[in-house]
């Protein structure tokens, strides 16, 4: 992620950017995996040639394929939502930094290639994170959200409120727009296409916060 930097200061919001590890390169076996073949056809062995590292290496540290892809979820989920949130600029209130931002996001997960990947072939997959639990990007995307709604409460820009509240259902909103957004598309009626129901998210989420 790229950090913000505003009059000189780091946006406490946005974390700097980690160098890259061996962990980084075992997660970017896997996605090549995961695109190139899916979750259920990729293998273990599979990830360590192309990591260039022992079975043995990734078994000290993710028991199974599904924990290497729920690592690789988290990494790519954050990274999309710190690319997705504008930089701190003059004359622009936390609230429409808020908004763009989690409008941005949505448009870029969706067209995130792990996603579309996951959705097309393996969409058991994200159930667990939409009926039974949180998962580790979701829980940063919280934390994320509510030091940007203080922010916000702060400034004035964003109505006062619950924050962990306010966060968990910012959340639910922007989440329900990721997952779901094509089951509600029209391509053929411009007022009902992806762009079209973005724009209604827009409205949603600027109304939702505006105090």
């Amino acid at each position: 992620m790229t950090p913000i930097r505003h009059n000189g200061a780091a946006d406490p919001a946005r974390p700097a950017p980690a160098a890259r590890s061996d962990g980084d390169a075992v997660l970017d076996a896997v996605r090549d995996c995961v695109l190139a073949v899916g979750v259920r056809r990729t293998t273990l062995t599979d990830v360590a040639r192309r990591a260039g590292v022992s079975r043995m290496t990734l078994y000290r540290r993710w028991p199974d394929v599904r924990s290497l892809v729920g690592d690789l979820m988290t990494r790519e989920w954050t990274e999309v939502a710190g690319r997705a949130m504008p930089e701190p600029r003059p004359g622009t209130d936390t609230r429409t930094r808020l908004v763009e931002g989690l409008v941005a996001g949505v448009r870029e997960f969706r067209a995130h290639p792990l996603f579309r990947k996951i959705v097309d072939v393996d969409p058991e997959l994200l159930l667990p994170y939409v009926l039974d639990r949180r998962g580790a990007s979701q829980e940063a995307l919280l934390e994320r959200l509510a030091g940007l709604l203080r922010e916000g409460h702060a400034d004035g820009s964003v109505r006062t409120g619950h924050v962990e509240r306010q966060a968990r259902s910012l959340l639910l909103v922007v989440q329900s727009f990721a997952l779901s957004l094509r089951t509600m598309t029209d391509e053929e009626d411009p007022g009902l296409n992806g762009e079209a129901l973005l724009e209604e998210l827009r409205t949603l989420l600027e109304r939702t916060l505006m105090p």
